[in-house]
Order: C-alpha cells, then sequence, then structure tokens
C-alpha cells in the first residue's frame, strides 16, 4: 500500500482510527468540550493565518532542523502529552517514544498515560520529556519527579490549564472509564475492532500506572474519578517554586494564554512557556491559542522559549504557528490518529506528511528558513 495515496493528510488518518478503535476511545481522543466551539475556534484562527506568495526564487531546500532549551532536534515540531494514550491504541507509548529517538524530535509523556516513566524513558533516549499534572501531595510530587529524572526525562513540563474538570459531554456520552467497565456496549465495541482487542490482549488492560501507584487503585473507577484525578492537586505560585527548587533540568509551563502571567512566569524561573488551550478540551469560552500567541511574544520579549500547540493539523498549521512568534509546536491528537490508524507505521508517516507540507509551502512563500516566515505574513 501506498501510505502517501492511501493517508496524504492528518484527516485521513483520523477517518482510518476512527474506525479501526472502539468508540469510547476515538471519543476521548477526537472531543472537545461543551458544544466544542473552541475546537471549532481554534481552526478558524489558524485557517485566517495567511502567507504571501512569492515567485521567481529559484530552488528552495529549506532545512528544517532548529535548537531549542539547548537541544538540537530534527524538527520544529514534537509530540505532545496525551493521557491515557494506551487507549487510543495499546502500546501507543512506546511505539511514539521510539520514534522520537529515532528521529530525534521531543516525546512528551503524560503522567496520566498508560505506562511508567520506568518503562518509557529509557526508549525516548534523550528525547524524553515528563509532563506533570502536580499531586496535592508534596512528598508523592517529589517521588515522581524523582522517578522521572532516574528514568532519563530530561525536561518538565508543568501542565496548568486543568485547575477543575472539564464536562467534556462526548466522552461522558461514550461511557469512557478507566479501566474499562465491562458492559454488553464495552464489549460490543471491542469485538468489533478486533486488531485492537488483540492489541490490548498482548500488552494488557490500559491503566493509568503511574498515579496508581500511589493510591488504592479500587478507588480508581471512571475517567472522572481515575487515580490521577484522585491524586492531583491545584497547584500556585508556591507550588511552582517548588518546581524550580526541585526540578535540575528545563522547566516549560503549558497552558498558557494571558500576557500578564506569561511576564510572571519568566520571572519565577520558567525556562519557556507552552501557549495551549488544551485544544478546546478544557475551556468552551476561551480565545483561539493562535490569537493570543502574538501577544505573549510581545510581552515576554524576543528571547523567551515560546511552544505553541491547539488544533495544529498540517505542516502549514506549523509554518503559521513559527511565523506569529512560537519556537517550537508540539501536536497531541494528530500521533495518535497516526499510531490508532497505522499501528507502528503511524509515526513515521506522520512524519513524513508534516515535513513534506512544510517544506513544498515554504517553496510556494519563497522563505529558504524559518526566519523568513514572519516578513511572508498577510498582517
Amino acid at each position: 500500500m501506498d501510505l502517501d495515496l492511501t493517508y496524504p493528510a492528518v484527516c485521513d488518518l483520523r477517518e482510518k482510527a476512527r474506525r479501526r478503535i472502539p468508540h469510547f476511545a476515538f471519543e476521548y481522543l477526537d472531543s472537545g468540550t461543551g458544544r466544542e466551539l473552541q475546537v471549532a475556534r481554534n481552526r478558524d484562527a489558524l485557517d485566517a493565518v495567511m502567507f504571501r506568495p512569492d515567485i521567481l526564487k529559484g530552488a528552495i531546500r529549506p532545512a528544517l532542523d532548529t535548537r531549542f532549551l539547548g537541544v538540537d532536534y530534527a524538527r520544529p515540531f514534537g509530540i505532545a502529552p496525551l493521557g491515557m494514550s494506551g487507549v487510543m491504541w495499546p502500546g501507543a507509548e512506546a511505539m511514539l517514544a521510539r520514534h522520537a529517538a529515532d528521529v530525534r524530535i521531543p516525546y512528551a509523556l503524560s503522567t496520566v498515560a498508560t505506562r511508567l516513566p520506568e518503562e518509557i524513558g529509557p526508549l525516548s533516549g534523550d528525547m524524553g520529556w515528563f509532563q506533570l499534572y502536580c499531586p496535592a501531595d508534596p512528598e508523592i510530587r517529589r517521588d515522581m519527579l524523582r522517578r522521572a529524572r532516574d528514568s532519563g526525562f530530561t525536561t518538565l513540563v508543568l501542565t496548568v490549564d486543568v485547575p477543575d474538570d472539564s464536562r467534556r459531554e462526548r466522552q461522558r456520552r461514550a461511557k469512557l472509564t478507566l479501566p474499562p467497565k465491562i458492559t454488553p456496549r464495552v464489549v460490543w465495541e471491542v469485538l468489533t475492532h478486533p486488531a485492537w482487542a488483540l492489541g490490548t490482549l498482548r500488552v494488557g488492560s490500559p491503566r493509568l500506572r503511574l498515579p496508581e501507584s500511589y493510591v488504592d487503585d479500587r478507588q480508581a473507577r471512571s475517567s472522572l474519578a481515575h487515580a490521577g484525578h484522585i491524586i492531583r492537586g491545584a497547584p500556585d505560585w508556591d507550588t511552582l517554586a517548588g518546581l524550580r527548587d526541585e526540578w535540575p533540568g528545563a522547566l516549560i509551563v503549558k497552558g498558557v494564554l494571558c500576557a500578564d502571567a506569561a511576564q510572571r512566569l519568566v520571572a519565577a524561573g520558567v525556562d519557556a512557556l507552552w501557549v495551549s488551550n488544551h485544544t478546546g478540551r478544557q475551556f468552551e469560552a476561551g480565545p483561539a491559542s493562535i490569537t493570543e500567541l502574538p501577544k505573549i511574544r510581545a510581552a515576554t520579549g524576543p528571547d523567551i522559549p515560546l511552544i505553541f500547540d491547539s488544533g495544529v493539523e498540517s505542516g502549514l498549521d506549523i509554518l503559521r504557528a513559527l511565523a506569529l512568534g512560537a519556537d517550537f509546536v508540539m501536536l497531541g491528537r494528530a500521533w495518535h490518529y497516526a499510531v490508532a490508524a497505522l499501528g507502528a507505521a503511524g509515526p513515521a508517516h506522520l512524519m513524513h506528511i508534516l515535513s513534506d507540507d512544510m517544506v513544498l509551502n515554504m517553496a510556494q512563500i519563497g522563505a529558504r528558513s524559518l526566519s523568513e516566515l514572519p516578513e511572508r505574513l498577510i498582517r
């Protein structure tokens, strides 16, 4: 099969994933919150970012490698953390971590992944980032940091845009629980998706193994009260100060949309800011992330490293974010559509889609380097 002809875009991987995995798994991966207006707002705002094409520039062969936080990466994009990855496809965390190490892009493992840092850290080599949903108990927090560090993770990502639950109505309608409750509906969904079912039998039922190592797993009964939810705290500025003291490597704060908060984070010693609205999964009435990115860049100045995510679906979207002030772009859903659609072959194919799309669009724009993108924006 020629993957480039069968699955030429992220939307094709999404559709294949929808057919290949159980409904409850796809709804968790694909859904936003409320009526998903912020999901649509992200898409509309990205589509509104346009470039002026150029002509007679000769051959353009742009380099896509980049240096970020002192590390050389093959591309200016990476794999964002996504909770419960192993529900989307059995062994997803391991597949993505291995790919990241092979091609030298960052892979961020979620606190609420279905595999332990000790399992995934060695697979990601020096490309591993660890995403933290900060526990309420500081002793648990410090132990998690120790385990992540000992497992080889070099960068800590503190997520701050989950101060409380979001209703995520599509997930509730899909009756998602973790571990999955054995109901006739769930049994039917599993039996009618045999590749997912056999893979799950092979790697084991998806569980939130890191949080569950700190609680009685009899408490973990649903996606609304799973082990990660039980231990999760509500971090504040004092928590951030503690993390800065406890973590010796690079510290990134994810979920920044406010310019005032961005300035305070920089003053607090954060190494990079991650501009994100959690891809519309937390709060429906907020702005599109891409509209806030230039404001945060203006507020923090040119030297603070900025990461962008939320609704990125193509290489062109990556170029849009880079042109508006991002130094790096992360994608979460797209990588999981890829592994759900194609298994272990998915990450390499998505890498090709994004890279080729970037190069071909840069030729249209007439940009020989990523640094030339801003001057081609239509403002």
